[in-house]
């Protein structure tokens, strides 16, 4: 209601003032016009008498003959008692003042502002006080070449009222202005009460509320304006709804995808993206890089910016039949790229990102599966069968090297045990994943069990460990497989990167759907052209390195397969500070 109120008395007092100053216009003009009309009858009246004045002495040749007492006749043919009659020469002589009788004593009135403006005009008129006879009067001048005859009446009371304006004028002025309140009063009132119900929709609109179309309108103009309105808002509304329903499903269809697509407009701003576009990208940069606008700051895509440019900043028109492609590979080490780029006929443009490698990948695994399982099977066999041999045929062996011979075989039957167990794990990875209980799960307490876990043998090798994880980070995921990733992680560190190190393990950043972490250490790292492969099974650096340190090899394998498990996409690379660095993301 205050809104109600406040416009109405807004739009009220604007067309009010402008009514206000019209009216008084018409009024000043129409005064103005009333008061010329008044005093045009009179000097209409004083005119006839000098016109007559004039006529006399031409007639008598008074001017001529000097005969100016002749005129004295004419008080008594004047059409006013008190009209003054005077002539007065070229030189401003007075010849005659009918209410003077010594008039030849008169002083010169040449200079009199009536005598002057008839000397220009022919007329001339002005109200002033007479020096001679100390009375006011209303002077009229007429000039007639050889003499001016000025004719005056005595402003008195009764020519005071002839000259002013009838009062019935300024009632007709105020009842029209009175009749025009009352007409502004009802339309500011109507208008208002439309203006309040279009606030009401609006406030309704901006809740994203449905405006029923049930209401009485009006049978006029505004009542079709407001239920056209309506009607638009709500066709809008549902187009509006199918439309996000529509960019909801294709956003999740995008993040289901294996390759990674995103959409830029003509000033490479982001429209969107998916969470394979951005692990890509960090996979292809030398460096983490945390939105997908940072994809134009990388060389190797160079040549696709290049492609979009040139239709970018074309004059030339593109329509849906002729959409501009371009295509090309981009390689990191052993890993493969196929980049794909469409400009559309708004020069907003698609880049998508498809990893090739991994079906070449796929199928050398499982050319070398079969005989890697059998070579790592071989070893700790042939080490038990070799001891139990010994064991068998040799009687004459000490006790104590027969406990030797027993505790070496029970080693490696537990590596064996250990071997056969990743091995299971990860065909239930990826043959039977979807066994695994998801649920949401704290990355925190995940991590800080890890450590607990090994925190013998991380004491032992005097490595710290620094987390930047917040408590509230939580994704969707099997706590099992979880803190396998980690637990891997740690030993790895533990075995390879050396004594005195230090862990980071931090959450980079996170968007709507994944959340993104970095597993580093400042260790000695690993040869550059051995990152591509180190997550492939039982491929080692150094062939005789696991044998010292422990290990199946298949720790690395567990970790990426856990995490694609969870909808996510690890990369390792060498950080630039030393150390190896593990880029991952987890789905929310």
């Amino acid at each position: 209601m205050i809104f109600q109120r406040t416009y109405r008395r807004r739009i009220f007092l604007s067309f009010f003032a402008v009514f206000s100053i019209f009216t008084i216009a018409v009024f000043i003009y129409q005064f103005d016009r009333e008061k010329e009309y008044r005093i045009g009858q009179l000097e209409n009246k004083l005119d006839n008498i000098s016109e007559t004045a004039h006529q006399y002495i031409e007639h008598y040749h008074i001017f001529e003959n000097k005969n100016f007492h002749l005129l004295d006749s004419l008080k008594n043919i004047l059409p006013l008692s008190n009209t003054r009659l005077t002539i007065i020469d070229p030189k401003g002589v007075v010849m005659y003042d009918s209410f003077v009788s010594d008039y030849e004593y008169m002083e010169n009135h040449l200079q009199r502002p009536e005598v002057q403006k008839s000397i220009y005009s022919g007329k001339g008129s002005s109200i002033r006080r007479s020096a001679t006879t100390s009375q006011d009067f209303y002077y009229y001048s007429r000039y007639y070449q050889n003499y001016f005859i000025r004719t005056a009446v005595v402003y008195n009371i009764e020519v005071r009222k002839f000259l002013k304006t009838e009062h019935i004028f300024i009632v007709f002025i105020v009842f029209l202005f009175s009749l025009m309140w009352l007409i502004l009063h009802l339309i500011t009132r109507r208008l208002s009460d439309f203006i309040t119900k279009l606030k009401d929709f609006a406030v309704k609109a901006g809740r994203d509320e449905d405006i029923s179309l049930n209401t009485k309108f009006q049978d006029n103009e505004l009542g079709v304006i407001r239920k056209q309105i309506i009607t638009i808002y709500n066709n809008l509304k549902k187009a509006k709804d199918d439309l996000t329903l529509e960019h909801e499903k294709l956003y999740n269809h995008l993040n289901v995808l294996n390759e990674g697509i995103a959409i830029f407009n003509a000033n490479r701003e982001k429209i969107l993206a998916n969470s394979h576009f951005i692990q890509f990208i960090n996979v292809v940069s030398d460096q983490s890089t945390i939105t997908a606008e940072n994809i134009f700051s990388i060389p190797e895509f160079q040549k696709v910016f290049e492609f979009t440019d040139k239709y970018i900043h074309s004059k030339e028109p593109i329509t849906s039949k002729n959409l501009p492609q371009f295509e090309c590979t981009i390689s990191k080490g052993e890993t493969y790229f196929q980049v794909k780029s469409i400009v559309f006929a708004d020069r907003s443009f698609e880049i998508l990102i498809s990893d090739i490698s991994r079906l070449e990948k796929r199928r050398l695994l499982k050319q070398q599966l079969t005989s890697n399982i059998a070579h790592e099977l071989k070893t700790p066999l042939a080490s038990i069968k070799g001891y139990l041999e010994t064991l068998l045929h040799n009687h004459r062996v000490p006790e104590e090297k027969k406990r030797y011979f027993i505790e070496k075989a029970y080693g490696q039957a537990e590596r064996l045990t250990e071997l056969l167990n990743d091995i299971s794990l990860l065909n239930n990875i990826e043959d039977a994943g979807e066994l695994f209980e998801i649920k949401p799960v704290t990355v925190r307490t995940v991590i800080n069990e890890v450590i607990e876990n090994l925190a013998s043998r991380l004491e032992e090798n005097k490595i710290n460990c620094v987390i930047d994880v917040d408590e509230s980070v939580r994704v969707n995921g099997n706590e099992s497989l979880l803190f396998s990733v980690f637990q891997n992680f740690m030993e790895n560190t533990i075995r390879y990167a050396g004594k005195g190190v230090t862990v980071t393990i931090r959450k980079y950043h996170e968007d709507e759907k994944f959340c993104y972490f970095s597993y580093a250490d400042n260790g000695t790292g690993i040869p550059e052209e051995h990152l591509p492969r180190i997550f492939e099974r039982f491929y080692r650096i150094d062939h005789g390195r696991t044998r010292e340190t422990g290990g199946t090899g298949l720790g690395l394998s567990i970790v990426k397969n856990a995490i694609q498990l969870h909808k996510g996409e690890i990369s390792a690379r060498n950080h630039p500070k030393g150390g190896l660095e593990f880029l991952f993301s987890l789905a929310k």
